[in-house]
């Protein structure tokens, strides 16, 4: 589990993210974190099949077919999901992964270690940012 500094290391030059699985669902966790994350002026881009736009944000199918530099990729997705998150990233060079509380993948975790990205599971971004007082993206 990553220590503090780890965590804010993680959230450094993080201004961009994609939030695989938000929910058009105003109820859903999903939903709400993605919201309170623009509303720390993060740009966030929904990731989705089937729905067009999230939070007035024109949502995207998979991280494949997002034309702009996404500087983290934040997973609302079951386990069984988070390997193929992974390949992704590796696959687009994007070197920040975070799995959102309840979510845990270990062999998804380890392939992401040995590709050098750089991944938290089973925390909220969201109540991180808030607890560490990291209340707006990072100066690039």
């Amino acid at each position: 589990m990553m220590n503090d500094q780890a965590v804010v290391e993680l959230l450094e030059n993080v201004n961009t993210i994609a939030v695989v699985g938000l929910s058009p669902k105003q109820h859903r966790p999903s939903h709400r974190v993605a919201k309170h994350l623009q509303e720390l002026a993060y740009t966030v881009i929904p990731v989705r099949p089937g729905v067009a736009t999230i939070l007035g944000q024109k949502v995207y199918k998979s991280l494949e077919d997002i034309p702009i530099k996404i500087d983290l990729v934040n997973v609302f997705r079951a386990s069984r999901f988070i390997p193929g998150v992974v390949d992704s990233c590796i696959n687009l060079g994007i070197n920040k992964i975070w799995v959102q509380e309840g979510i845990i993948n270990l062999e998804a975790e380890k392939k992401a270690q040995q590709a050098g990205i750089s991944i938290m599971m089973d925390r909220c971004i969201y109540k991180e940012i808030t607890r560490l007082g990291l209340d707006k993206p990072s100066e690039q």
